[in-house]
């Protein structure tokens, strides 16, 4: 009996949590596109490089331009690196 409640229990859990939704940043841009489809349904867009670049394609649509919380940023080149030599006296 036990068993049986703690099943049900779980389903009615399980079924009254609003879904979980997958990462909706791309990492690899600088600035998103955040449209609107209704009032509590909206999607991001990130392959924007520039806001201006966003902008113009959120021009006259439901939609506005956010900064990519996580974005990762240019990667350095492995080559040179910028050493601090100490002076020998």
């Amino acid at each position: 009996m036990r068993i049986l409640a703690l099943v049900i229990l779980t389903i009615a859990t399980l079924s009254a949590a609003p879904s979980a939704r997958a990462q909706t940043y791309d990492p690899k841009y600088p600035v998103c596109l955040q449209v609107y489809q209704s009032w509590r349904d909206f999607y991001f867009e990130c392959a924007y490089t520039s806001l201006a670049q966003c902008n113009m394609s959120a021009w006259g649509r439901a939609a506005q331009c956010v900064i990519n919380p996580y974005y990762a940023g240019g990667k350095a080149s492995p080559g040179r690196r910028d050493r601090r030599h100490r002076r020998v006296f």
